[in-house]
């Protein structure tokens, strides 16, 4: 008897130990899934916190309200904000090039009586880098070849203005006047930037519809103003969107140097790059217009080089 009384106490206080570390490791567990601190559990997922992004204020393009009582135009603004907000990399390296370009864009812009929010659409278009697009556009400011010459931009062999920023920022501000014009919005003139003046003017006659909002568009265009829109409001305050990036982490504007008129040949810009105290590397980055390791000058021509301070 008291043998079985014994055996008896000791798998009540087994079970009373098993109970109580059970009960400890799962408040252990939920305590720190709660803050965030424990690598996922077999069929958990990832220890995250993905919210939505709710539109509780007015947006607006270039002083035109977006038509938010649309539930079409609020979703496709939400798909904008959401994929912009979630695209950790790239949305980054946004905000950094904005601190380099956007008061040089924005000076140019205000000068020709361009709304502010076109800065906007040079990152819809590049991402503030010199790239090129399959089909050939170049720059900052996406301008094809034939386009970009309309618009005064040199392009050679040798040169191509399409990577000058200033000077693609001037030719941009009269494109799009232009557009406005044809157009009557400054939404309808972005519209005609991304995807040219002729192909919306088709769209607008065969759908009947004079708004941006109305139309069905290609899908690149369809996402381009809400694309710019979304631009806006993560990189006016990007912290509100989680982006916490100090100050010192921006790229800073590329302001620090001296123009050096060239009216002569250059035969070898490797060689007159370290005459003039720099790199060969330094000289593509502060003039990225020049195209070839040499420069043809035509006479009574002339060209300012950058050159950064030392």
């Amino acid at each position: 008897m008291k043998k079985n009384i014994s055996i008896y106490s000791i798998s009540i206080a087994a079970f009373l130990s098993f109970a109580l570390f059970a009960s400890y490791t799962s408040n252990q567990i939920t305590t720190n899934q709660n803050v965030g601190t424990t690598s996922p559990q077999n069929g958990e997922q990832l220890p995250q916190i993905i919210t939505g992004i709710e539109q509780n204020k007015e947006y607006v393009f270039a002083g035109e309200a977006l038509p938010l009582n649309n539930f079409d135009v609020s979703e496709r603004l939400d798909r904008e904000l959401l994929v912009n907000s979630y695209w950790h990399s790239s949305t980054v390296q946004n905000i950094k090039l904005a601190n380099r370009f956007f008061p040089m864009i924005t000076d140019i812009l205000v000068k020709n009586n361009i709304p502010e929010d076109f800065k906007y659409l040079a990152i819809a278009e590049s991402g503030l880098r010199n790239v090129t697009s399959p089909a050939g556009a170049k720059g900052l400011w996406q301008f094809m070849k034939g386009t970009g010459a309309e618009y005064d931009l040199e392009i050679s062999s040798q040169v191509d203005e399409r990577y000058h920023a200033e000077k693609a920022t001037e030719a941009a501000c009269v494109y799009l006047q232009k557009l406005k014009d044809r157009f009557g919005s400054w939404t309808l003139a972005a519209a005609a930037y991304n995807m040219g003046g002729s192909r919306l003017k088709k769209e607008i006659e065969a759908q009947k519809a004079t708004n941006y909002y109305d139309l069905n568009l290609n899908q690149e265009t369809a996402r381009y103003v809400f694309r710019i829109v979304a631009y806006k409001e993560i990189i006016s305050d990007p912290k509100r969107f989680g982006f916490q990036i100090e100050e010192e982490q921006l790229y800073p504007p590329l302001d620090n140097y001296i123009n050096i008129k060239v009216n002569k040949t250059i035969s070898n810009l490797g060689e007159w790059a370290i005459q003039n105290g720099i790199t060969y590397r330094m000289l593509k980055v502060y003039n990225p217009w020049l195209i070839a390791s040499s420069l043809t000058v035509k006479e009574g021509k002339e060209y300012l080089i950058r050159v950064p301070k030392k």
